[in-house]
């Protein structure tokens, strides 16, 4: 990246370095609270007042879900400057298929489900406890997993994901199970590459840099792109070994030059952790 002020090339190393020394000025600070207290109320409202899509096609429910995750990316882009960049549309196919992304941020639970075709998210089975969020789980038919039992769950989890792809549905897990802050060493757990071998799937790898605007554990919201990006298909019937070895080193090398974008940026926001780049 060019210094305006000496005319050499800055080092990335030295931006992300820079980027992750603390800092929330006033204005973020006061933007961020602002839109917390909108985005609770604006969710509450979405759950009570749609509470009679419980009883509606489930289509129906669907198309609430997508109004209520582009309004709340509208809502984060217009309070918090946040906006979002999605590269690589080209690489999910009409039909169904498997999507295995990066998750960084509750930002990750919302604002990806319009980006794909009625989305199966896999979620753990105690989320469907919750009142009026939970039934809409159900509603919504994801893929609730009781993570305490595991081989159980494994089957379970591959029957309602073959369910829901012979109704053309985009599968969507999350496969080191949690939210990882940007850069930091990966965790992938098992279920993903029993969903790759049960499913037979064209399979996207997605890669983001959410976790750098919207935080884990923080109640800051960074102004800056958020980037989508979803990656060239894998093709079913790949070898166990070789398939999770490239999905991973894939997904860690692109998450990591995302990260690196965005601390090279004008306005980085704090980089949490020093990204490593694994070699495709």
């Amino acid at each position: 990246m060019h210094n305006l002020r000496t005319g050499a090339m800055a080092d990335p190393a030295d931006a992300i370095a820079n980027a992750g020394r603390p800092r929330a000025s006033a204005s973020i600070i006061v933007r961020s609270t602002i839109f917390a207290i909108v985005y609770y109320v604006v969710t509450a409202l979405f759950l009570v007042l749609g509470s009679w899509l419980l009883l509606a096609p489930r289509s129906w429910a669907m198309k609430g879900l997508e109004l209520h995750a582009r309004t709340c990316t509208w809502l984060l882009a217009f309070i918090c400057g946040t906006k979002l960049e999605v590269r690589g549309r080209e690489n999910l196919p009409k039909g169904p298929c498997l999507v295995i992304s990066k998750h960084q941020s509750m930002w990750d639970t919302f604002a990806l489900i319009p980006l794909l075709h009625d989305p199966a998210v896999v979620l753990k089975d105690e989320l469907k406890y919750i009142p009026f969020y939970g039934w809409f789980c159900l509603k919504f038919e994801h893929i609730l997993v009781k993570r305490d039992r595991a081989a159980a769950a494994l089957k379970t989890m591959l029957n309602d994901a073959k369910d829901r792809a012979a109704a053309g549905r985009h599968i969507l897990i999350f496969p080191e199970g949690t939210r990882m802050a940007p850069g930091s060493p990966p965790d992938y757990k098992p279920g993903y590459v029993a969903l790759y071998e049960g499913l037979q799937l064209p399979t996207i790898p997605l890669a983001l840099n959410s976790g750098l605007f919207w935080p884990r554990r923080s109640n800051m919201r960074y102004p800056g792109t958020i980037v989508v990006e979803f990656l060239k298909p894998m093709p079913a019937g790949m070898p166990r070994k070789k398939f999770r070895e490239e999905i991973e080193a894939r997904l860690e090398a692109a998450s990591a030059r995302l990260i690196e974008e965005a601390a090279c940026a004008p306005n980085p926001p704090p980089i949490p952790h020093l990204p490593s780049s694994p070699q495709n």
